[in-house]
C-alpha cells in the first residue's frame, strides 16, 4: 500500500472518531531497529523507521550514514526479519538545518535543503520539516524564538527541494510513491517555562492554527500546492516530555483544547513527539485524543543499554573466574568513550561528578546512544555477545539481570541468546505502542 494511502487512512479513522494510529521508530541502532522489523512482520503491520537530521545526513551524520546507507541498512535488516521491502516506511525527522544552526543562515538551509533532497532519491516516504531553530545572523523576536512566518518561508522552501527531486526522478524514470510532509515542531513556546509547576507547556489552539495557515500560505507562495495535498500531520506540543531522571506524562485534560483545535483541520492529524517513558494506558489516551503519530527512540536505546549491561553481569558470573577469559568490560569502555569526546552529553548533564556519571550511564535521556559506533564500544559489544553466544544461560541467572525476558526463557518461547534477549527487551517497549496506536478490532493499518 503507496504511503500516502496508509496516512490517509489513518487521517480518515481519526476525523470518523476510530483511534488508529502509527508508531514511529526514530532510531538508527541496529538492535532496535531489528526488533520494530520483526514486531512489524508478526503484526502485519507497516514499519515506519525514522532518521533525524542529526543522526543521518549527506555528511554522515553521528551514525555514519547518509540516507541512502540508512535506507540499505533498514533494508538488509527488513531481510533478516522476514519483513517485505514494500512494508517499509523510511522517514526523515526534524529535516532541516538543526546541526548547521551555529552557520549563516543561507548556509545552513542550503545544506537543509540538499539534506532533504538527499532523503527523497532515498526513498524516504515522510518528511517532517523542521525549520523552527534561529540560525547564525537570524533576528529573534522580543519573547525570543524566530517570526513565524520566517519558520514557514523555510519549511516551504525544504519542501520545494523536495518536490524538485521528485520531479528529477520522474523525468529520470525513477520515480516512487511520493513521500508525505509533516510541518511544525515541539520546541517549548518563546520564553519557555517560567516555573518549575508550569511543566511542560502545551501548544494552544491559536499557535497551532497560525503554523497550518502561514504554511498553507507559503506553499501556495511557492506553487506548491501538490505538495500541500500531501501534508497529513502536524507537530505540536500535547505536554508530553522527558529529561534525565523525570517523566511528563500526558494530561488529556491539559491537552483538550489542542486536540479539539486538531480535530477542526481539514485531513491533519498530530504527530507527537519525545513520547518515550509514556505510560501505556497515557499513549492509548494519545491516540484516542488525535495524537496519531507516536515517536519513540531514546526508550529503545535505554532498553537496549540496559540489555547490554545486564548480559555483561551475566558474563561476568559465567566468565569471571574462568584462566584466560577475556571480559567484554563494556561498561568501562563506553565510559571511557563518553570521557574522550564529552560534546554529545556535557551540555544535558549536570551536578556533582557523582551525579555526571550516574546520568552518563543510567539517564532518561539516554546520551550514550550517540557512542555505540565508536570503534572500541562496538568491539566491547562484540566480545560480550561472542563470549555468551553458544553457552548455557541459566534461566535463574537471567532472571537476577533479565527478570522479564528470563520468564520467557523458562516458559519456552524465547530462546537464550544474547541477541533475542535484546531484542525481546525492546520489543517490550514496542507492545505499548503497538497496542495503543491499533483499535481492538482491527490489524494492521
Amino acid at each position: 500500500m503507496p504511503a500516502a494511502e496508509i496516512f490517509a487512512r489513518i487521517v480518515e479513522a481519526q476525523k470518523s472518531g476510530i483511534p488508529l494510529g502509527i508508531v514511529s521508530v526514530c532510531s538508527a541502532h541496529p538492535y532496535a531497529l531489528q526488533a520494530a522489523l520483526e514486531q512489524a512482520r508478526e503484526e502485519g503491520t507497516p514499519a515506519l523507521i525514522e532518521s533525524s537530521a542529526n543522526q543521518v545526513n549527506q555528511y554522515g551524520g553521528y551514525t555514519g550514514m547518509k540516507p541512502a546507507d540508512f535506507r540499505a541498512l533498514v533494508r538488509s535488516l527488513a531481510a533478516q526479519a522476514g519483513l517485505p521491502a514494500d512494508r517499509i516506511l523510511l522517514g526523515g525527522d526534524h529535516l532541516g538545518p538543526y546541526p548547521w544552526r551555529g552557520e549563516p543562515a543561507g548556509q545552513a538551509m542550503a545544506q537543509a535543503r540538499e539534506l532533504v533532497a538527499e532523503s527523497v532519491r532515498a526513498g524516504y516516504l515522510k518528511l517532517h520539516l523542521d525549520a523552527s531553530m534561529p540560525l547564525g545572523g537570524d533576528r529573534l523576536e522580543p519573547r525570543g524564538g524566530l517570526d513565524p512566518r520566517l519558520v514557514a518561508r523555510r519549511e516551504a522552501e525544504l519542501a520545494s527541494d523536495a518536490e524538485e527531486a521528485i520531479l528529477e526522478a520522474e523525468r529520470s524514470g525513477r520515480a516512487g510513491p511520493p513521500p508525505v510532509y509533516v510541518i511544525g515542531t515541539d520546541v517549548p513556546s518563546p520564553g519557555g517555562i517560567s516555573t518549575e509547576a508550569e511543566g511542560v507547556p502545551v501548544t494552544t489552539p491559536e499557535e497551532l492554527q497560525r503554523t497550518v495557515t502561514l504554511c498553507a500560505e507559503e506553499f501556495r507562495t511557492r506553487g506548491l500546492e501538490r505538495a500541500w495535498s500531501r501534508v497529513f500531520a502536524v507537530v505540536a506540543q500535547p505536554g508530553v516530555e522527558f529529561g534525565d531522571q523525570a517523566v511528563r506524562p500526558y494530561d488529556r485534560q491539559r491537552a483538550a483544547a489542542l486536540c479539539r483545535a486538531a480535530r477542526e483541520l481539514p485531513g491533519l492529524v498530530l504527530e507527537g513527539h519525545s513520547t518515550d517513558y509514556q505510560p501505556r494506558e497515557r499513549l492509548r489516551e494519545m491516540v484516542e485524543d488525535g495524537v496519531a503519530v507516536l515517536k519513540v527512540g531514546p526508550a529503545l536505546t535505554f532498553v537496549v543499554r540496559e540489555a547490554l549491561f545486564a548480559l555483561q553481569r551475566v558474563e561476568e558470573e559465567l566468565l569471571g573466574g574462568e584462566p584466560g577469559a577475556r571480559l567484554s568490560r563494556l561498561m568501562e569502555t563506553l565510559e571511557q568513550a563518553m570521557l574522550a569526546e564529552p560534546g554529545h552529553w556535557q551540555g544535558y548533564y549536570t551536578g556533582e561528578e557523582r551525579d555526571l556519571r550516574l546520568a552518563r550511564r543510567y539517564s532518561l535521556s539516554d546520551r550514550c546512544r550517540y557512542y555505540w559506533r565508536v570503534p572500541q564500544v562496538e568491539d566491547s559489544v562484540r566480545r560480550l555477545l561472542a563470549n555468551l553466544k553458544g553457552r548455557a544461560l541459566p534461566w535463574t541467572l537471567l532472571s537476577q539481570y533479565l527478570p522479564a525476558q528470563s520468564r520467557a526463557v523458562r516458559y519456552g518461547s524465547l530462546a537464550a541468546e544474547p541477541l533475542a534477549l535484546v531484542r525481546a527487551a525492546v520489543r517490550e517497549v514496542l507492545r505499548d505502542y503497538s497496542r495503543a496506536t491499533r483499535p481492538a478490532d482491527r490489524k494492521g493499518v
